[in-house]
C-alpha cells in the first residue's frame, strides 16, 4: 500500500534530550501543602507502619469489596465521603493506584490521609512511575492555562450538550411513535437518530462519566446515564473505559487492546504467534462491516445482567462489591426501556416485517459507525506504542505513565472536530488529563505538543481525520 507523505500524515517529534529548566516543585513537599494540618482523625499509611494493631498484609485478590489499594496500602472506603461522589466505591476490591493518580492530577500524599488505612498488600509491583520530570512540566504548563477548579465543562460545553440532548429526545420520541418508518422519511429518521445517539455517547456521557462535565457529582451522575439512553450501560462503561485509560495499549491489562480478537488484531504479535490469523491480512477489507454491528453487540450483551464486563474481568478487575450489585436491577430496567422504545415500539407501530427490521438495523448501523470508527482511531495507528511497559518487562524499571499515554494515543483536527466528537479527536490531551472537560483540549493542545517536543516524547498528530483513519 502507499501512504500519504509524512508531512501530511503523521507528525512525530524526534527524540531529543530534555533541556534544563526550572521545574515546578513536587506538590508533596510544597510549603503550602505542609501548612495544612490533617483534621480527619483517620488512620494514614504512615500509621499503618507505626501501629502493628492496624497492620493487615494480604494479596490484592484478598481485598474486600469496601477496600482499595493505592501504592501498596489498603484503604477502607466503606464510610469515606468522596468529594467526587459515590463512584469511588465502584472500584472496591481492586488495586486502583493508576486510576487514582490519573484522575487526581493535583494528588499529594495529604489527600490519602483522608481515608482509613487498614493494611498493606504483599504483591504490589508498580509498572508505571509518576512525578517524573516530564509529568511535572506538562502539568505546570497546562495548569497555567486551565487553573485548578476551572477544568470542568464551560458554558460552550453545556450549550452543546443541551443541543445534542434536545435533538436526541426529539428524534427518540419521533422514532418510537412514528407510523411511517417504512418510507424515505423513515430512512432519513433512522440515520439521523442513530447519529444523534452517537453524539450523546461522544459529547455528553463521556465527559460526565469521567467526572469532567461538572464539579457537582450529581450532574455527572445524571449526564452519565446518556450511555444507557443509547443502548449501553454506564457502569459497564466505567469498568471497561477507566481500566483502558489506566493501562492504554498494555499487552495484558487494557481491555481495548485485545477485546476485538480474534476478529481483529491490533497488536504487534511476532510472526508465527498463534493470535495471528490468516484472515487478519484482510481485516482492512471487512473492518467497517464488522464495526457496523457494534450496536447489536451492545444492546444484546448479557453482561448487563451482572455488570461484570468481560474485558475488565479478564484483566483482573473485581466487580462483585455492594455498589455494583445494588445497581444491577437499575441497569436491567434501563436496558429493557431502551429495547421497548427502539425495537418493540417501531415493530408495533409499523408492523412486524423485514422493512421495519431494516429501518431498526439502519439506525443501529448509523450509531455503530459514528461511534466505533472514531473509537478505533485513538490508539491504533502506524508506529503507536503497542507495548508501553516493554522496558519494565526487560529491566524491572517502571515507565513514565504520562509518556506512555502520549505515545499510545493520537490527535487529529482541531476545535471544530472537537465540538463534533466531544474532544475524542484530542486523544493525547484526553489521556493526559482525563478529568478535564473536553472543552479545554483545543486550548491546551499546542502547549502539550511543545512540552512533548522538548522532552523527546513522540506526539502523533494528523491534520485531517481521514489521515488518521488511513493510518
Amino acid at each position: 500500500v502507499s501512504f500519504p507523505p509524512d508531512d501530511a500524515r503523521n507528525f512525530w517529534f524526534p527524540q531529543s534530550p530534555s533541556s534544563s529548566s526550572t521545574m515546578p516543585p513536587n506538590a508533596d513537599i510544597s510549603r503550602l501543602r505542609q501548612r495544612i494540618p490533617s483534621t480527619t482523625g483517620t488512620v494514614s499509611a504512615a500509621d499503618v507502619d507505626a501501629d502493628p494493631a492496624t497492620q493487615s498484609v494480604r494479596s490484592i485478590k484478598g481485598l474486600k469489596g469496601t477496600e482499595v489499594a493505592i501504592d501498596g496500602v489498603i484503604y477502607d472506603i466503606a464510610d469515606f465521603v468522596h468529594p467526587g461522589g459515590e463512584v469511588v466505591k465502584f472500584f472496591g476490591g481492586n488495586d486502583v493506584t493508576v486510576q487514582y493518580k490519573m484522575i487526581h492530577p493535583h494528588h499529594t500524599a495529604k489527600h490519602l490521609e483522608k481515608m482509613k488505612a487498614v493494611g498493606k498488600v504483599n504483591d504490589y509491583k508498580p509498572e508505571y512511575k509518576f512525578d517524573t520530570e516530564f509529568e511535572r512540566e506538562i502539568k505546570a504548563e497546562v495548569f497555567k492555562i486551565v487553573r485548578r477548579g476551572r477544568e470542568f465543562g464551560t458554558t460552550g460545553f453545556f450549550f452543546r450538550a443541551f443541543v445534542y440532548i434536545s435533538l436526541f429526545f426529539f428524534l427518540q420520541y419521533t422514532f418510537a411513535t412514528s407510523t411511517n418508518l417504512n418510507s424515505t422519511q423513515g430512512i432519513l429518521l433512522a440515520i439521523a437518530f442513530g447519529v444523534s445517539g452517537a453524539t450523546i455517547g461522544l459529547n455528553v456521557q463521556h465527559d460526565a462519566n469521567h467526572g469532567a462535565a461538572s464539579k457537582k457529582p450529581w450532574v455527572n451522575d445524571l449526564l452519565g446515564f446518556g450511555a444507557d439512553l443509547i443502548g449501553g450501560c454506564k457502569w459497564s462503561w466505567l469498568a471497561q473505559h477507566w481500566t483502558h485509560h489506566a493501562y492504554t495499549n498494555h499487552a495484558d491489562k487494557d481491555p481495548d487492546s485485545f477485546s476485538s480478537e480474534p476478529v481483529f488484531n491490533f497488536n504487534d504479535y511476532p510472526i508465527g504467534h498463534p493470535k495471528r490469523r490468516w484472515y487478519h491480512r484482510f481485516q482492512g477489507v471487512y473492518f467497517l462491516a464488522i464495526l457496523s454491528m457494534y450496536w447489536l453487540s451492545m444492546i444484546f450483551n448479557p453482561q448487563i445482567i451482572d455488570l461484570r464486563h468481560a474485558g475488565a474481568a479478564y484483566v483482573g478487575i473485581q466487580m462483585e462489591n455492594d455498589f455494583i450489585v445494588k445497581r444491577r436491577k437499575y441497569a436491567i430496567m434501563m436496558r429493557a426501556m431502551y429495547l421497548f422504545l427502539n425495537i418493540y415500539c417501531p415493530f408495533a407501530n409499523n408492523g412486524f416485517n423485514l422493512s421495519t427490521f431494516g429501518i431498526i438495523m439502519l439506525m443501529g448501523v448509523a450509531e455503530s459507525l459514528t461511534l466505533s470508527v472514531l473509537f478505533s482511531l485513538s490508539h491504533n495507528f502506524e508506529n503507536s506504542d503497542r507495548n508501553p511497559t516493554e522496558a519494565f518487562l526487560n529491566t524491572g524499571e517502571p515507565v513514565c505513565w504520562f509518556k506512555s499515554q502520549v505515545e499510545t494515543s493520537s490527535t487529529y483536527g482541531g476545535a471544530i472536530a472537537g465540538y463534533l466528537t466531544g474532544g475524542l479527536n484530542f486523544q493525547v490531551e484526553h489521556h493526559l488529563f482525563p478529568r478535564m472537560s473536553s472543552a479545554w483540549y483545543p486550548y491546551i493542545a499546542p502547549t502539550v505538543r511543545e512540552v512533548c517536543k522538548k522532552h523527546g516524547v513522540k506526539y502523533a498528530y494528523y491534520p485531517w481525520i481521514w489521515q488518521n483513519l488511513f493510518s
